[in-house]
């Protein structure tokens, strides 16, 4: 087989990319590039088993967890397009448990609807990964509640309740399994041989690697879970599928409208750009525009990333959590494409003394809103809601998250931080001083009709402490309480795959006695938990 001089130099680039998880007892992840129908570059590195020492080749599966949401929405377009349903209507005409809130199929594509997400408000309660659930649970969590982050159409946040359901509507229209349908109606025509929705997670599937956390100074565990998954992001797949999927964009086979509906945009409220169209993000890569989808499940990370103008495809897919196939495959994207006159100049990274000036904590109490920003490994890095991310520069002065499923971009501001979060929103963030004491006042019971948990916030000394139970679980750790001004506190939870916070707002009535909560996580924002009566 003939090949350009130009790929086997891309591919020893990525050969260096990838050098630390090709040594023995490593996991890894397997790397494709194709450019114009032409596969360039198609390699596994590091190992599918450590148990086994199974290595990473490109028929190797993993669980490709949210690159699913496309193929659940394209489903749910080939039934519109047979008028089997409308993207205008309600998701409870179809699922008539739901509670009817304004809120519109499309926007749900688009995660635009305000549905807060379903492993949050089973996390306020408790749940997490870790411990078994069923999928009956999930639309139950969806059934009971009745908040909206924001009105419908008028921001994006990501929740996965919005595919979660879609799946569920494509199963009532069809009378069969999400998993079937999308076999019937997509991989089989396609060829994609090697994809499947497995949503018990029992399920025997061939060559499936498995998933790790860890690192190679640390050393390695297996990843753990215990939740099914369905249209929010159940698929199992290879890289060698996922291209054979990115060709359908060029030249599609399902339907001609198909590709072209997923990344069609549609503005927000007051003609804001929603970045996240169908199931699909579009971003830029040094100017030119990009479309994809990134994956995160335990121990397994996924990025989907084209590049149309060039004809370009670059996946990445990893078993091991603590590698970031985003940056990689952004990495390897501007790699294939140097040179090409189309590429605008590289932005100068970030310096140190340009944050280290910014460092520190900031918030905003009307948002509510906390981060801290500081300069990491080399990097400037927020952290926000317990977990990091990285900036890059932006025009105009602004920093930006470089990745993530969420809106943020900062700049300094006289004293303070001017911080973007999208949908046109801009807000004042001044820096955080010395931490308030918790307030006293905050203990008691409260009750969160929509996510059905109940919270017990008890002191001991100087120590707050939350005892936290739902519908799915019972007692667990304590999760711990730090004051932040007189009426927010913070909110920790109990350690586990992700350590996550949020923000609980203190709601008084007119004599100032506490009568409610208001929570905010990085996809709840205000849901309101009641004080029981004392």
């Amino acid at each position: 087989m003939s090949r350009s001089i130009t790929s086997l130099a891309l591919e020893r680039r990525i050969d260096a990319l990838f050098a630390r998880y090709a040594k023995p007892g490593s996991p890894g992840a397997v790397v494709a590039v194709m450019r114009a129908g032409e596969i360039e570059v198609c390699k596994g590195y590091g190992l599918a088993s450590i148990e086994h020492d199974v290595p990473i080749t490109p028929k190797t599966r993993f669980r490709i967890a949210s690159v699913s949401k496309q193929f659940t929405v394209t489903a749910a377009l080939m039934l519109a397009a047979e008028g089997k349903l409308a993207l205008a209507d309600p998701p409870h005409k179809y699922l008539p448990e739901l509670k009817p809130l304004p809120v519109t199929i499309d926007q749900m594509m688009r995660n635009s609807s305000g549905l807060p997400d379903f492993l949050e408000l089973l996390r306020l309660g408790g749940h997490g990964l870790d411990k078994p659930a069923r999928a009956a649970d999930f639309l139950d969590a969806a059934a009971r509640n009745g908040h909206l982050n924001f009105d419908p159409g008028s921001r994006f946040l990501y929740s996965n309740t919005n595919f979660l359901l879609l799946g569920l509507i494509v199963e009532r229209l069809t009378g069969q399994k999400l998993g079937d349908v999308l076999a019937e109606r997509i991989f089989r025509p396609l060829g994609m041989t090697d994809t499947m929705l497995a949503a018990d997670i029992a399920t025997v599937i061939p060559n499936l690697a498995t998933a790790y956390l860890g690192d190679d100074t640390q050393g390695f565990r297996r990843a753990a879970h215990a939740y099914p998954q369905g249209g929010e992001g159940g698929l199992t797949s290879t890289v060698e599928d996922l291209l054979v999927w990115s060709r359908h964009f060029d030249a599609p086979i399902l339907g001609a409208t198909i590709p072209s509906q997923l990344v069609a945009a549609e503005p927000l409220a007051g003609g804001h750009d929603n970045g996240y169209r169908r199931g699909v993000g579009v971003g830029t890569l040094h100017g030119l525009e990009t479309a994809g989808h990134g994956g995160l499940w335990p121990g397994f990370r996924t990025e989907f990333l084209r590049v149309p103008a060039a004809q370009l495809t670059v996946v990445v897919i990893a078993n091991l959590g603590t590698i970031d196939p985003w940056r990689l495959a952004h990495r390897i994207a501007a790699d294939a494409l140097e040179g090409d006159a189309r590429l605008a100049p590289v932005p100068a990274p970030i310096a140190a003394a340009e944050i280290e000036p910014i460092a520190g904590t900031w918030f905003n109490a009307g948002e509510p809103s906390l981060f801290d920003l500081a300069w990491k490994n080399g990097e400037a890095t927020v952290t926000q809601n317990g977990l990091p991310f990285v900036l890059g520069r932006r025009a105009g002065g602004w920093f930006g998250a470089e990745r993530g499923s969420f809106e943020f971009m900062l700049k300094p501001d006289g004293d303070g931080l001017k911080v973007d979060l999208g949908a046109g929103r801009v807000l004042a963030f001044p820096r955080l001083g010395e931490r308030k004491p918790v307030p006293p006042e905050i203990v008691g019971a409260y009750l969160s009709a929509d996510s059905g948990a109940v919270w017990r916030i008890a002191r001991s000394g100087d120590t707050y402490v939350l005892d936290v139970g739902g519908p799915l679980v019972a007692g667990g750790p304590p999760w711990s309480i730090a004051g932040i001004d007189a009426d927010t506190v913070e909110i920790t939870g109990a350690a586990g795959w992700l350590q996550t916070t949020q923000l609980a707002r203190l709601v008084r009535d007119g004599s100032g006695k506490v009568i409610a909560l208001e929570v905010s996580t990085g996809r709840i924002k205000k849901m309101r938990f009641e004080r029981a009566a004392s």
